[in-house]
């Protein structure tokens, strides 16, 4: 065990479901060396709870509202490096996992992990150790990475819920004409009929 003389693992839960962040609270509570010492329901609400206590472990969902997991680790990364970053998710698509290793995130497991196997995997990461769930580790490996730039998955985004491209070019701070290119370049590169079939292959694959 981690905690012994110097003390529990100290642990932030964020999900927005709000049950299952309750249960995991309860059962992760259980375990002598952790200790939940804040939770979250948002993404900005991690943050600020992560800020006020310091945890040594940070538990997120993948999805949440304001910001997502990879884009509060990659926050937590640069404001409390000595804070582990460990996501919990039921879309555990290859590109998910990919841009949550980039950002620092040491765990990344499905939300059908057991609560006690969990808790292992918060010790192992706590330590200072990496752990990704093997068959979602072998789908990211298997689907290759994304070819859509940056600029293209952002346009790609934006153009999910059926926004017109007047709409797209106005959020993305880009001409229509650009717009037009990048969701043309998009299509291309995914080798699909249209861009409603590319943001869904795109979403399938976790690239946007």
């Amino acid at each position: 065990m981690n905690g012994g003389a110097t003390g529990p693992v100290r642990l932030l839960l964020a999900d927005d479901e709000h049950l299952i962040r309750g249960a995991l609270a309860t059962l992760l509570s259980l375990e002598d060396d952790l200790l939940i010492v804040a939770e979250a329901a948002t993404g900005p609400e991690a943050l600020a709870m992560a800020r006020a206590h310091e945890p040594d472990v940070a538990v997120l969902d993948l999805q949440m509202p304001g910001a997502d997991g990879v884009k509060v680790a990659t926050s937590l990364r640069a404001e409390l490096p000595g804070c582990q970053v460990l996501i919990v998710t039921s879309h555990g698509r290859p590109g998910h996992l990919k841009r949550a290793l980039a950002a620092g995130v040491r765990g990344f497991v499905p939300k059908t992990v057991s609560a006690q196997r969990l808790a292992e995997i918060i010790r192992t990461v706590h330590a200072g150790n990496r752990y990704v769930d093997p068959e979602l580790a072998a789908d990211a490996i298997a689907a290759g990475d994304s070819p859509l730039t940056a600029r293209e998955a952002e346009v790609l985004e934006l153009a999910a819920d059926g926004a017109p491209v007047a709409e797209i070019a106005e959020r993305a701070a880009l001409s229509q004409g650009t717009v037009r290119n990048y969701l043309s370049s998009a299509v291309s590169k995914l080798g699909v009929e249209n861009r409603h079939a590319a943001v869904r292959l795109a979403r399938e694959r976790g690239w946007v």
